[in-house]
């Protein structure tokens, strides 16, 4: 039944991808379509506010330039609001201003889309902040990383420019995130999510004493949350908290909220391409790589602890330590793996409760950074490893490799070399770092192996954009929220700066008439190599760090 529980929900995905993204690329082709009749007075409006009548192309530098100062703002703002909450409108609770650390750390995690949380959003934040800063992010954020996808797309597919990026923010909210967070807020509310301005409620208990229980304004937070591959949470149990995510089938909605766009995105590049083979390579790859790995959590969890097993008592339902009973192992384990791939953070279990080998299946999948990703990244990064796929072959018989009718030459590979390595260099720099300093040391709470993968996990989820954490580590230190704020800064804007300077470059160069001699990149052969060259430089960096953490911790359990 648990296997079946995760076929069925991979089979829904399935059947939506083809919609979505033929959806998506109408919305981004910048060509008349039936969604303009819908839209279009709307987004002129906004256009004519923000003095954007013309809408004209830009180059990647401007591209760039746009997306990187409009985050600047965002955040400038944000950081005031946290800061001055106390004084602020919508505050019942009477919370004070966040610390200046921790604001710092906040606002940098929800611009680039990674949603880490150093505090618990039902008693840090008011409900201005979690409305005007922390929703407001992540719809910028999500709509930021999308439009930068998209204008990659548009490079390597020999379209017209990378297009403008003031229009596609704007079409990516109007046309994408607030219709679907509106759909997804509604269907949440009608399974009891809650959804309110009024304070704490003051409840009695059986025993006869009083108490207190948080509510808000949740499922408008939850629905953008997993939309925009956020993360985060309206409270510190994030998704495994009952008003979050209160049954099986809301969990199922999350997920599939998270994973659906994502998803798409090869699709829409296929039709971009104009060659949906090219799309469905991308995305059998993305597939076969997150089976894979949910394979292996699936398989640990169900197996249960070692230690308990050996103690004799029954463990037949697998390690449910950390996991809610409403969701069971095979829930719990598609639920880590799609937070995980689509780089969103959001939790329905605990993954530092998780077995040795299951606890390999988040930090793998956010170590390789490219299964299904967060709002575009995923597809970026994917495509990075099919244009180094293509190189390599190139090498290997003697031609000048070409992708999508252009030459892949020494600029290209150098920005893609510089994509590629920027990723481990930012993890694992600043784990040794923690370990050298008691700064860093004084906030593991399980010393050992484990100590290992909780400081290791903290940094592979903030360069990953993804947010998610090994709970037992205190983070919330002065230390760790400039270190993992430095870390999401530099996960997010190097590959996605880099990877538009590769789209702009390649949009310069003129197109190269295939031959019989040409390598093809879409068919199962080139499926094969992409997922090989995935896993071959995933083991190159990261595979000794994976060896002194979680596989010695499995080994020391017998």
């Amino acid at each position: 039944m648990g296997i079946l529980q995760i076929i069925v929900v991979i089979g829904i995905l399935l059947l939506l991808v083809k919609p979505m993204g033929t959806y998506l690329f109408h919305v981004f082709s910048n060509e008349p379509n039936r969604t303009d009749k819908w839209f279009s007075r709307i987004e002129k409006g906004i256009y004519s506010l923000i003095g954007l009548k013309k809408r004209d192309r830009m180059s990647w530098k401007k591209y760039a330039m746009s997306f990187i100062l409009t985050n600047i703002v965002l955040v400038a703002f944000s950081y005031i609001f946290l800061r001055l909450q106390r004084g602020l409108p919508l505050n019942p609770n009477g919370i004070g201003g966040m610390e200046q650390t921790l604001s710092f750390n906040t606002v940098i995690s929800f611009m680039t889309n990674t949603n880490l949380q150093h505090y618990s959003g039902e008693t840090g934040l008011s409900y201005f902040s979690q409305m005007a800063v922390i929703t407001m992010m992540m719809f910028t954020s999500a709509a930021s990383g999308f439009s930068v996808a998209v204008a990659f797309v548009r490079g390597i597919t020999g379209q017209k420019s990378v297009g403008n990026f003031f229009e596609d923010f704007v079409k990516a909210h109007i046309r994408v995130f607030i219709p679907l967070a509106l759909l997804v807020t509604l269907v949440l509310v009608g399974l009891q999510v809650p959804q309110t301005l009024k304070s704490t409620l003051e409840v009695a208990t059986l025993e006869g004493q009083t108490g207190q229980i948080a509510i808000g304004p949740v499922a408008s937070l939850e629905s953008i949350k997993h939309l925009g591959t956020n993360g985060g949470g309206f409270f510190g149990a994030n998704s495994a908290h009952p008003f979050e995510n209160p049954s099986p089938l809301t969990n199922v909605i999350e997920m599939l909220s998270m994973w659906l766009l994502p998803a798409s995105l090869p699709y829409m590049f296929g039709l971009f391409a104009k060659n949906k083979r090219q799309g469905w390579v991308i995305f059998t790859a993305m597939m076969t790589l997150f089976v894979l790995l949910l394979s292996l959590n699936f398989y640990a969890e169900s197996k249960g602890n070692p230690v308990i097993n050996a103690m004799g008592i029954d463990s037949s339902q697998g390690s449910m330590e950390g996991k809610e009973v409403r969701f069971g192992i095979p829930q719990s384990s598609l639920f880590t793996a799609v937070t995980t791939a689509a780089t969103t953070g959001s939790v329905n279990n605990m993954h530092d409760t998780q077995t040795p080998l299951g606890g390999i299946t988040p930090l793998a999948l956010m170590m390789l950074n490219n299964v299904f990703g967060g709002k575009g990244v995923g597809l970026i990064n994917m495509l990075m490893y099919a244009i180094l796929g293509v190189f390599l072959c190139g090498l290997m018989v003697g031609r000048t490799p070409e992708f999508l009718g252009r030459k892949i030459e020494a600029r290209e590979m150098k920005l893609i070399a510089i994509a590629i390595l920027a990723h481990p260099l930012i993890i694992l720099v600043p784990t040794a770092g923690a370990f050298l300093t008691d700064l860093g040391k004084g906030a593991i709470t399980n010393p050992g192996f484990h100590g290992l993968s909780q400081v290791l996990y903290e940094y592979v989820s903030s360069a990953a954009n993804n947010g998610s954490g090994f709970e037992g580590l205190a983070d919330n230190t002065s230390f760790w929220n400039i270190t993992t704020g430095i870390v999401m800064l530099l996960g997010r804007y190097i590959s996605m700066i880099a990877m538009l300077a590769v789209a702009g470059s390649l949009l310069r160069k003129k197109p190269v008439p295939e031959t019989i001699g040409t390598f093809r990149t879409d068919n199962h052969l080139f499926t094969g190599i992409l997922i090989v060259t995935v896993l071959i430089i995933g083991a190159l960096t990261f595979l000794p760090v994976i060896v002194l953490g979680p596989i010695a911790e499995y080994l020391t359990l017998g």
